[in-house]
C-alpha cells in the first residue's frame, strides 16, 4: 500500500538528439495503472511584452508502469491552439535551473492495485 506521504514517482529529463523527453520512474513495489499528467500551461516568456501565454504541453497517458520501471511520457506542445513541430517544443522549460523558482507542477494521477485514484505533485521548471 502506498502511503499519502510516499512519493511513488521520480522523474528526469532525457536529452534525445535535439529534443528533451520526460522519463517517469515508478519507485514503488506495485504496478501503477492509468497514469496521467495534467496539461501544463506555460507562462508567457519575457519577449511577449505582457501578453498572455498561448503555450501548453499535453502529455499522453500511460496504461501501466510496473514496479521499478521507467517510462518515457509522450508529449506535445501546443501554441495558439495548434500542435507545433519539434523545433518549437517547450518541454525544456520544465527543466530546473539551480537558484531559480519552480513555477510549474507535474500533477500526476494513477490507480493503485486496489483501483483507488492517487495523486502526486512535482514542482518543476524555470
Amino acid at each position: 500500500m502506498i502511503s499519502k506521504k510516499e512519493k511513488p514517482f521520480s522523474y528526469r529529463f532525457v536529452e534525445s538528439g535535439s529534443s528533451v523527453l520526460l522519463e517517469l520512474t515508478n519507485a514503488t513495489s506495485e504496478t501503477l495503472k492509468v497514469v496521467e499528467i495534467l496539461t501544463v500551461f506555460l507562462k508567457a516568456d519575457e519577449a511577449a511584452n505582457g501578453a498572455p501565454s498561448q503555450a501548453h504541453i499535453r502529455f499522453s497517458g500511460i496504461e501501466r508502469i510496473l514496479a521499478g520501471e521507467k517510462s518515457i511520457v509522450a508529449h506535445r506542445t501546443w501554441i495558439n491552439g495548434k500542435a507545433v513541430d519539434l523545433d518549437r517544443d517547450q518541454l525544456q522549460r520544465l527543466q530546473m535551473i539551480d537558484g531559480h523558482a519552480k513555477p510549474y507542477v507535474l500533477d500526476i494521477s494513477w490507480q493503485d492495485t486496489e483501483g483507488k485514484t492517487r495523486f502526486q505533485r512535482i514542482p518543476v521548471g524555470h
